[in-house]
């Protein structure tokens, strides 16, 4: 009888020990300089099946980036171009990161997600410990952004709204990513739908709505009590056997009385955005 409740102990601890080692990760985070180049380091310890590494800056958990070993990279927009994955060993979701500026100094939040053991997570503070980099020269205005817009809402102040990308399904999607650029400010992550292994993923990164996914990878943002922030471009990324495609849609929050109405834009109304403030962060 003994014998037989030492194995069953064995077996318990086996099971526990990869969400123990968890705890003892997210116990103290790591302090990195803040520098050009900056490894964020976040390595797997145990062996297993990668399924996603997801990327997060603390508090708010704004998404940074996101690796799914068949589906590819999803970078936040003011992370595009600037991080790199790499992927020294299977299990290694380190990401190094290029053009620092102040704005990068705070704590990172890497998950990877395995299979069988489940979960493994890292938390990094980035500090600046020594002479700060020097900020992005903006001296000269950027060149304004050209978006085509495929539909229009108007609403009114206070009303209940769903945003919804229409898609032409001539492939099969694989992956879709929401966006928000409100008036002024750079694009946002706000939602991801994902097909993976173990089937539908979705991802909520809106402080306003709700983001809702189908099995068909059709993808919503349910909205109650407008307010003018909500205001602004919608876009929906689709990533298809076929290529990527997307859809634009613009909203504008009027004060109430004014007539609300949905329009598509056949000819793709054009717009110029202004980015001189990309290097808001919300």
């Amino acid at each position: 009888m003994e014998a037989v409740q030492k194995d069953h102990w064995y077996f318990v601890v086996l099971i526990f020990l990869p969400f123990l080692k968890v705890a003892v990760q997210q116990k103290e985070p790591v302090t990195v300089s803040l520098e050009e180049g900056m490894i964020l380091e976040c390595l797997c310890p145990w062996n297993g099946n990668l399924s996603m590494v997801s990327w997060t800056k603390l508090p708010d958990k704004n998404p940074v980036a996101i690796f799914h070993p068949e589906y590819g990279k999803v970078f936040s927009h003011q992370y595009r171009e600037r991080i790199e994955f790499l992927r020294t060993t299977p299990m290694d979701g380190s990401i190094s990161m290029s053009n620092v500026t102040h704005q990068d100094i705070g704590l990172y939040h890497c998950s990877v997600q395995t299979f069988p053991q489940g979960p493994w997570t890292r938390s990094i503070q980035v500090e600046d410990l020594d002479e700060p980099p020097e900020d992005v020269d903006i001296t000269e205005p950027p060149t304004p952004e050209v978006i085509k817009t495929d539909t229009e809402l108007v609403t009114e102040l206070n009303n209940n709204l769903t945003i919804s990308c229409n898609h032409e399904h001539n492939g099969t999607i694989y992956q879709v990513i929401l966006e928000k650029m409100p008036h002024g400010h750079p694009w946002d992550i706000i939602g991801v739908c994902k097909e993976v292994e173990n089937g539908l993923v979705s991802e909520d990164y809106s402080d306003r709505g709700r983001v809702s996914c189908t099995d068909t990878l059709d993808v919503s943002l349910h909205l109650t009590g407008v307010v003018p922030e909500d205001s602004g471009f919608y876009r929906c990324t689709f990533s298809t056997d076929a290529g990527v495609q997307t859809t634009t849609v613009v909203l504008t929050v009027n004060p109430p009385g004014r007539r609300t109405r949905e329009r598509s834009t056949e000819s793709n109304c054009t717009h110029l955005i202004d980015s001189t403030s990309s290097h808001h962060i919300p």
